[in-house]
């Protein structure tokens, strides 16, 4: 059975010592690894969780995003140098989680727009960044995740198409692509089309209903979602991503304006959804 994974998001961006409870609690639910963002400057709370984490038995992913002044397809040079100077950063910190997965759309800055569709040059652009941060990240033992998102976030990848367009630019082992069943609903005509273009780069997957609240109380088409993970062979993490306002510099960050379910109701009842909807499908 697929490895089952909770992003901590639903409750902070930090990692902190703070975080400890609620990734303890986490542990007795049941999931194997948790999810943390990279986005806390100091290094030492990165090494004091992987190690807590460790010792709980549990296994770790990150995610990573960019701004405006670290965009992998911004015509400037020196743009570009910290972009890759930025992804760097993040595979040091996830290293020090013992974390194998860095997930995320580091492909562009987040919602920066260009006010027209991506062009070639900016995916060459975007895969001669991600290819000499995938060997970077392949002496950490790490494998990138390139996610696509929804129209409202990026430009660059909105689709599965678009996204394994993306990693084929970057030709690199350890830079290959995540599917996310919140953006995937907005953009994708069909699950089962968009996890069969990603299946042969398919390194990791986000469980989210389409209002980011409970996985199996809204909209998304579950059994359609797991029947083609099922059907690609799809081996990954199956991870939890949600948010809430409980953290509100994150959530003012990516608009949520309200709260769409209790996070220990996401953790609790998505846990329970994710195990038994593997078992119905044989994932």
């Amino acid at each position: 059975m697929n490895k089952i994974g909770f992003n901590v998001l639903a409750w902070t961006a930090a990692v902190s010592d703070e975080v400890f409870p609620i990734v303890e609690r986490l542990k007795t639910i049941g999931y194997d690894g948790v999810e943390f963002y990279l986005g806390t400057p100091e290094a030492e709370p990165y090494q004091r969780m992987g190690s807590f984490t460790r010792d709980l038995g549990l296994e770790t992913t990150a995610v990573v995003t960019l701004g405006k002044d670290e965009n992998p397809v911004s015509e400037s040079v020196q743009v570009r140098e910290k972009a890759l100077e930025k992804i760097k950063w993040a595979v040091d910190r996830a290293h020090q989680l013992n974390a194998k997965i860095i997930c995320g759309p580091f492909h562009s800055a987040h919602t920066i727009f260009v006010n027209r569709p991506a062009e070639d040059w900016e995916y060459a652009l975007a895969g001669e960044v991600l290819n000499a941060a995938g060997d970077y990240a392949a002496q950490a033992g790490i494998t990138f995740a390139l996610e696509a998102l929804n129209r409202f976030e990026c430009y660059l990848c909105n689709t599965a198409v678009q996204l394994h367009k993306l990693v084929k630019a970057a030709d690199h082992p350890h830079v290959q692509a995540m599917f996310d069943t919140h953006h995937a609903n907005i953009e994708e005509k069909k699950y089962s089309t968009a996890i069969q273009t990603l299946a042969p780069v398919l390194a990791h997957v986000h469980i989210s209903e389409n209002d980011r609240g409970t996985p199996g109380d809204g909209q998304v088409l579950w059994n359609d979602a797991f029947s083609s993970l099922a059907a690609a062979g799809y081996g990954g993490w199956l991870t939890i991503e949600a948010f809430s306002r409980n953290d509100p510099a994150f959530a003012n960050a990516i608009g949520v304006w309200r709260e769409f379910s209790d996070p220990w109701d996401i953790a609790e009842k998505g846990y329970t959804f994710i195990r038994d909807m593997s078992l119905k499908h044989g994932l």
